[in-house]
C-alpha cells in the first residue's frame, strides 16, 4: 500500500502558471470553508500539520499541493460559501478553479469534503454536480462524525448512499482517525483505475 507518511508539501499555486509539473494523478479535496479539508489531509498523510489548519474559516485561499509519492497527489482548493470575500476575490477563486479543472489533465478524483452533522448544502450539491459532469471517480467524505451518535452516523451514510450511490461515503473524524485507512485505499486504488 502507499505510504502516505512520506507526503511533503510541494508548493502553493495562485495563478495557472505556478501548478507544479508532476505526472502523478493528483485527487482534489473540495469541500465548504471551515469543513475540515486541511484536518483530513493531515490525516491521510499521517502528519499533524502539513496542511495548515486555520482557526478562522477561509484560510485556504490558493491551491495547495502535496506529493503523496511519485503516482500520487493531493490538490487542496479554496473553500466555497465563505461570504466574507470581496468580490474581486472571489473571481479571482472562479478563474484559478477553473484554470485547474479546464487544463489540468493530471486531476484524476476528487473528495467531496462534507459537514456530517449538516449533510450536502446547496453548495456541496453543485460541486457535485460538477464533479458528475467531469465524470471524475469521488467520494464524499463526512467529516466530523465524533460529534454523531452511532445511530446518526449511519443515518447519515444510509442517507446519502440512498441519493449517490453505495459506498460512496466515507465517515471521518480527524480527532478519532475513523475512516482514515478507508480514505487511504481509496486514494491508492485510484493510481491504478484512473491511468
Amino acid at each position: 500500500m502507499t505510504n502516505f507518511n512520506e507526503s511533503v508539501w510541494v508548493t502553493t499555486a495562485v495563478k495557472k502558471e505556478q501548478f507544479p509539473e508532476s505526472d502523478a494523478i493528483e485527487i482534489v479535496l473540495s469541500g465548504r470553508s471551515n469543513v475540515g479539508k486541511s484536518s483530513c489531509i493531515n490525516a491521510i498523510c499521517e502528519k499533524k500539520a502539513m496542511a495548515y489548519v486555520g482557526k478562522r474559516p477561509g484560510k485556504t485561499r490558493y491551491l495547495n499541493f502535496f506529493k503523496v509519492n511519485d503516482q500520487l497527489w493531493l490538490v487542496d482548493v479554496p473553500g466555497y460559501g465563505f461570504a466574507q470575500r470581496s468580490q474581486t476575490e472571489l473571481k479571482s477563486y472562479g478563474i484559478l478553479m477553473e484554470d485547474y479543472f479546464n487544463t489540468r489533465k493530471q486531476c484524476k478524483a476528487c473528495l467531496l469534503v462534507i459537514d456530517s452533522r449538516h449533510g450536502l448544502t446547496a453548495d456541496d450539491q453543485d460541486m457535485l454536480d460538477y464533479i458528475l459532469e467531469k465524470n471524475y471517480p469521488y467520494r464524499i467524505v463526512a467529516t466530523k462524525c465524533d460529534k454523531l451518535t452511532y445511530s446518526k452516523k449511519l443515518a447519515i451514510k444510509k442517507e446519502l448512499e440512498g441519493l449517490y450511490g453505495a459506498d460512496c461515503v466515507i465517515l471521518f473524524s480527524a480527532l478519532s482517525k475513523e475512516g482514515r485507512v478507508d480514505l487511504q485505499k481509496w486514494c491508492a486504488s485510484q493510481i491504478d483505475v484512473t491511468r
